[in-house]
């Protein structure tokens, strides 16, 4: 089966296992401390608000980077997480974390970024008041939704759903663009009867106005697919596979940090998040999340390519776009399974 257009950049080549050969024949990179005192510097894009992303919070204040051999100089990243994929694409950081359902439609037009560790699932969440009488998706036809914009990822995933129920998201729901901040004051207006929206704000605006949570991403499948993914810049995993490796190693190890501490991670974080959130508040959400889920290699390929296939229902992937194909191309291997999968395929 031919691979979409959209490969021609290195049309073939990770297919075929030629790409990363190098890395697959290096040796592991070792899995219990820098061999030198000299570090490579690396640039980490950082959405430092963004409560998903605390690990790095913790690979910085607990080691885990300086353990495998990394400098890493943090990027704080305020902007979309599509802009964030557009500043690794072009060089200006080696790295950073999105979530998938906004990265795959721009990897699919060909930018130059692999998606190494899956960091965590249950960051979405669809809010409405008990008395709006929703109580499931099939209940937002006829009825407006809050997003952040319309091609909002927390947006994507709740189309989906719909899809999936034969409803059609664009036509039957009307999704209504608002400022983050003032999705609360929409809702108290009656200009939108839900909120489809991640965390901190979700979390936090579930609490404070006692809303209902209808649905979010860890029911049924979903509670093992990651929602959030690391992506490396394409240059650096193929030139230089060892630092790569050593990212990706530094989050998996912070990733289960954080799941086995939530309460002393919610320490690290808070000085970052605004509005000064007690770290109980933090505790709890971190431990909503899935950060013990933290897939590679051939496990998050197979998460990619449901993703990959999801987006086609609601016609934001091409429907000619080979989902296998797709997930072999950006998903490289880097981590043996013993040390990147046994908590994600528990």
């Amino acid at each position: 089966m031919a691979i979409p257009g959209v490969f021609s950049r290195r049309a073939f080549l990770r297919t075929s296992g030629l790409l990363l050969a190098g890395a697959a024949a290096a040796p592991v990179f070792p899995l219990w401390a820098a061999e030198s005192d000299k570090l490579t510097t690396v640039k980490l894009a950082w959405g430092q608000t963004a409560v998903c992303q605390a690990p790095i919070s913790v690979a910085l204040k607990q080691g885990f980077f300086k353990k495998y051999g990394l400098n890493v100089e943090p990027v704080n990243f305020s902007g979309p997480t599509d802009a964030l994929l557009q500043a690794i694409a072009t060089g200006q950081a080696d790295g950073g974390i999105g979530m998938a359902l906004r990265w795959l439609k721009p990897l699919e037009q060909g930018f130059d970024v692999d998606l190494t560790v899956g960091t965590h699932g249950g960051c979405m969440r669809l809010l409405a008041p008990a008395s709006a009488n929703i109580r499931s998706v099939k209940d937002l036809v006829g009825k407006s939704v809050a997003v952040t914009d319309q091609a909002s990822p927390i947006r994507n995933f709740f189309a989906i759903q719909l899809a999936k129920l034969g409803i059609d998201p664009d036509k039957q729901v009307n999704w209504v663009q608002y400022p983050a901040d003032l999705f609360g004051e929409a809702l108290r207006k009656g200009e939108v009867q839900a909120l489809a929206t991640d965390d901190p704000q979700g979390w936090l605006i579930k609490h404070r106005d006692g809303l209902i949570e209808v649905d979010n991403n860890l029911n049924g499948e979903y509670r093992n697919l990651t929602c959030c993914v690391l992506g490396l810049r394409g240059s650096l995993v193929r030139d230089n596979p060892k630092v790569a490796r050593a990212i990706t190693q530094a989050i998996v190890d912070a990733q289960q940090w954080t799941a086995d501490h939530p309460a002393e991670t919610a320490k690290i974080f808070a000085p970052f998040v605004p509005g000064q959130v007690p770290i109980e508040d933090i505790t709890a959400m971190l431990s909503e999340h899935t950060h013990h889920h933290h897939s590679t290699g051939d496990q998050l390929r197979k998460e990619v390519a449901v993703y990959v296939n999801e987006l086609k229902t609601i016609k934001v992937i091409r429907p000619d776009t080979d989902a296998r194909l797709f997930a072999e191309h950006y998903v490289p291997e880097l981590l043996p399974v013993s040390h990147s999968q046994h908590h994600a395929m528990g």
